[in-house]
């Protein structure tokens, strides 16, 4: 329930975003006419459009994003012949002509300033709806990752739906108030016409900002300093109370500690039963798996991500426990399900399968059906399945080892009908991104560079989204980072489109890591870093040499910098000595 309000109060709030900016004058536009025919039917064509649009974003894959493009497209279009209407009702007599009555209601009614009809209205707030779609904060973003992540289902449809009610509410009240503001120019000033023409050069200038990425691009480093900033602390609040199932889905950081006291006794409580394994589109060192076949087996469920920081440190146990208690019954099966789109790439999984040397079954889940199944939440995620198909136990997040452990010992001493026989533990020899972070000293935390959920960004230019841009970067403060040279910033990643090209970051934590690619044509590209405007020497990570030197060659994460001793504050920065390299997360360690 409190993530409704939050998602409402998050819509309200839209309306004070630069991003929105250019979409107001259209709204304003319909002041002065009735409520019930003109201003009613516009919100809530916007309401729909808005909730479907996002609905198609939060089923993923390219179709949607495209899809949403297609539709910015027509929006702007749309609204383009809306704002020469204004300008001219012979202009809006000539324009409209072949669109029949729907397009004359929309043009002649707004223009001459008539009573707007309800088609009209309908169609302007289908217009509005697709271009608020891009504009919306964190609370969207986090509704529609929980959303592709949990699949299509009654609470994102409502989250959706108050979210733009809460937006909608804004733009109604924006309009009653500009009705009295227009109505008290008309009565004083006879300035209708006047005011109407002006309409119109206000919406073609919001036309050619929409059109020009300025709501999407140049605003966007504005938007990050305003309702975001106010969103993302009510999220952080949520967060910090509400169990797994009441947020969205999100990499767990550091190391999460499970909320319960371990159970180190045979007496395990139940939690659930063994869930489908139904959905994967390709298992890995194995057939499809099901419960049934697995009856009388223990079974471990690991969900992982394979460019995930936190999964990988949480490899060497799982990979060791797999090898140390088969022989005695215990199955491990690793459910991967993908964060970014390069994940569901299945050669990218099985490149990243053979590197990590699993050898136990994994289930390929890019459609998130066993993810669903479990009603999980987090990478990485353990499910302790006990002989008789039911939950005993489960843990989230990194750390903890030795008590996940003694529960492998005591669902398998209780399959076999006898009191558990070892105390020992295992111990893996992790080196590289697979060790285990220096948490005291970690004063970083996992930073997107992509636009969609970037942040402490301070190029000085602003994010400049899907466009190509040039950008600089002085001197960043603690956690503040920057590009260097020619960009373009996705909603995931940026793309250097030229050699020479870099990032800076100013850290504190004994490890850095980046998560990089090739870019689609997969030609490697290598790359030099530096820490304090040096070379790293003894403090360079396990993929670049001690002169600072590697090559970006797959998708996946890069271990970059491991300081020798004590970590302390450091500006890091890599720069790319040929065009194409894409970059995705910075994390620590």
């Amino acid at each position: 329930m409190i993530l409704f309000v939050v998602a409402y109060l998050a819509g309200v709030l839209t309306i004070v975003s630069p991003c929105i900016l250019p979409v107001l004058p259209f709204v304003f536009a319909r002041a002065g006419q009735p409520f019930s025919t003109s201003i009613l039917p516009m919100l809530l064509a916007k309401i729909v459009t808005f909730a479907g649009i996002a609905s198609l974003a939060a089923l993923g894959g390219n179709w949607a994003v495209q899809a949403n493009a297609y539709g910015r497209y027509a929006a702007i279009a749309m609204l383009a012949v809306f704002g020469v209407t204004l300008l001219s009702t012979r202009a809006a007599a000539f324009v409209t002509g072949p669109l029949v009555e729907l397009g004359n209601r929309l043009s002649r009614k707004a223009a001459t300033g008539e009573k707007g009809s309800i088609g009209g209205s309908i169609l302007l707030g289908v217009a509005t709806g697709l271009l608020w779609a891009p504009c919306a904060g964190p609370v969207l973003g986090l509704v529609l990752t929980g959303a592709a992540l949990n699949g299509a289902n009654a609470q994102t449809t409502l989250l959706l739906v108050a979210y733009a009610a809460g937006a909608a509410t804004s733009l109604a009240l924006a309009v009653l108030a500009g009705a009295r503001v227009f109505a008290a120019m008309k009565r004083f000033l006879g300035l209708g016409d006047r005011i109407r023409q002006g309409l119109g050069v206000a919406v073609l200038a919001g036309v050619g900002a929409i059109a020009l990425g300025l709501d999407t691009g140049l605003l966007a480093q504005l938007s990050y300093a305003s309702t975001s900033g106010v969103e993302q602390s009510i999220l952080d609040r949520l967060r910090s109370g509400a169990s797994p199932v009441d947020v969205a889905s999100t990499r767990m950081t550091l190391a999460a500690k499970d909320t319960r006291q371990a159970a180190y006794r045979s007496d395990l409580p139940v939690e659930g039963q063994f869930p489908s394994l139904d959905g994967a589109v390709q298992w890995l060192n194995s057939k499809p798996l099901t419960p049934a076949e697995l009856r009388g087996k223990v079974i471990l469920v690991d969900f992982w991500t394979y460019s995930c920081i936190n999964c990988i440190r949480t490899i060497p146990y799982v990979r060791a426990w797999a090898e140390k208690y088969r022989d005695q019954g215990l199955v491990v099966i690793g459910v991967h399900a993908p964060e970014f789109a390069f994940e569901k790439q299945i050669g990218n999984v099985e490149k990243a399968v053979r590197d990590f040397k699993i050898t136990y079954p994994v289930a390929i889940d890019n459609n998130f059906a066993i993810w669903r199944a479990f009603s999980n939440s987090y990478w990485p995620a353990h499910y302790f399945i006990d002989a008789e198909g039911q939950i005993r136990y489960t843990h989230f997040g990194e750390g903890d080892y030795e008590g996940s452990e003694r529960v492998i010992q005591d669902l398998l001493a209780e399959a076999a009908g006898k009191k558990k026989a070892e105390d020992d533990l295992v111990k893996p020899n992790a080196g590289g991104a697979e060790a285990s972070p220096d948490l005291a000293r970690l004063g970083s935390g996992e930073t997107y560079v992509g636009y969609a959920r970037a942040a402490n960004f301070v190029s000085p230019e602003g994010v400049s989204a899907n466009t190509s841009a040039r950008y600089t970067v002085g001197n960043p403060g603690l956690n503040e980072w920057g590009l260097t040279g020619n960009w373009t910033v996705g909603a995931e990643e940026a793309r250097l489109n030229e050699a020479g090209g870099g990032i800076t970051y100013r850290f504190r934590a004994r490890d850095l890591h980046l998560v990089l690619g090739p870019g689609a044509g997969g030609r490697p590209v290598p790359f030099q870093i530096t820490i304090d405007g040096v070379a790293p020497g003894a403090d360079h990570g396990a993929d670049i040499d001690a002169a600072g030197k590697g090559t970006v060659t797959a998708t996946r994460l890069y271990q970059l910098v491991r300081q020798s001793g004590a970590a302390r504050e450091r500006t890091f920065e890599i720069r790319f000595l040929a065009p194409g390299a894409e970059a995705f997360v910075f994390t620590f360690g």
